[in-house]
């Protein structure tokens, strides 16, 4: 039997697809009960694209998410208290109550933002490997974005930038086969979106993006690579969503194919669970793991529901430098 303490990363890698699977479970929930208002994107079934490629970062690495906006800080290690407040619109939430499901931030671990605007991940994440690379810094700036933002003009431009000056950027197309309702077939040229780096003179990988392990080594490769100077990668994983463009909308947006039940079949937490058992952890010690991160996710919407909602007076706090004054007149109607 191995040994499977607290720090050893392969149970990490479980843990943090645990922690996106179930809180995804708990939002879809509340959602529908009417608890999170506004749409939700939910990321089950692609855990091990987003945990993957995290586990290759530091912490003190940049990472850009998107409008699928969970998944990706929670892969980065982020706390869900404050994820799930931000959820219910809650002050103590990672934005103040103000981003919501699609735009959360944490700048604590690295995460500077996911936004509802499809690929406008892109200049972000060069603007912040520029910056580091002028600062002297050797960290690097990871971007997920999915296959319908990979024809988006603002990625193009992203990585044509990081391209030309080298920067320390690594981006991730999570291509889970459908952008919104679009089968991916339908909508990008070619096979495979990797095959785009080769007009950016960068290289171009595809992995599996059920398999935690895969991903995570093909990252670390291009993280390696970026710290020492040679520039971007573009990394596409193959990688499949559960649920529909937006769960709870009263309508099916993505249309499903024979090919549904193959994927479901390839379950990222299934593949991984059963390659730790076969190296030796045993199920005991999983259970244990599935339970405790149940808890977390438990504490943290109580922690949410307990939490006040921000008030009016703050609305325009942290857009302006000085608070705008709310008129008697709207604060009589507030």
């Amino acid at each position: 039997m191995t040994t499977t303490g607290e720090n050893d990363p392969r149970l990490e890698k479980y843990r943090r697809m645990q922690r996106i699977r179930q809180f995804e479970a708990k939002a879809e929930k509340i959602h529908a009960d009417g608890e999170i208002p506004g749409a939700l994107h939910t990321y089950a079934g692609m855990e091990a694209s987003g945990v993957g490629a995290c586990m290759a970062l530091r912490d003190d690495d940049y990472m850009v998410g998107n409008h699928r906006s969970h998944g990706h800080p929670i892969a980065k290690g982020a706390k869900l208290r404050p994820l799930m407040a931000e959820l219910l619109g809650k002050k103590t939430g990672v934005c103040s109550g103000k981003g919501g499901s699609m735009h959360l931030s944490d700048f604590s671990m690295g995460s500077l933002g996911e936004t509802s605007i499809v690929g406008s991940g892109g200049p972000v994440t060069a603007g912040a490997a520029l910056g580091a690379k002028l600062q002297g810094l050797d960290r690097v700036a990871l971007c997920f974005f999915g296959d319908g933002a990979s024809s988006e003009g603002a990625i193009h431009e992203g990585m044509n930038l990081a391209a030309v000056w080298s920067l320390p950027a690594i981006f991730v197309c999570e291509n889970n086969r459908f952008g919104m309702s679009t089968p991916t077939s339908d909508a990008v040229a070619g096979e495979n979106v990797a095959d785009r780096a080769h007009g950016y003179g960068i290289p171009g990988v595809i992995v599996d993006g059920q398999d935690v392990d895969a991903v995570e080594a093909a990252v670390r490769e291009a993280v390696d690579r970026a710290r020492a100077g040679k520039g971007p990668t573009l990394i596409e994983t193959k990688t499949y969503r559960y649920g529909d463009h937006a769960v709870n909308m009263g309508r099916e947006l993505t249309p499903r194919g024979p090919e549904h039940d193959d994927w479901v079949k390839r379950d990222p937490i299934t593949i991984y669970r059963q390659r730790l058992i076969e190296a030796g952890v045993t199920e005991a010690d999983l259970d244990a793991i599935d339970k405790t991160i149940a808890d977390e996710v438990a504490d943290a919407l109580q922690f949410a529901r307990d939490s006040e909602y921000p008030v009016f007076e703050e609305a325009f706090d942290d857009v302006f430098v000085d608070r705008v004054p709310i008129p008697a007149e709207v604060q009589a109607h507030a």
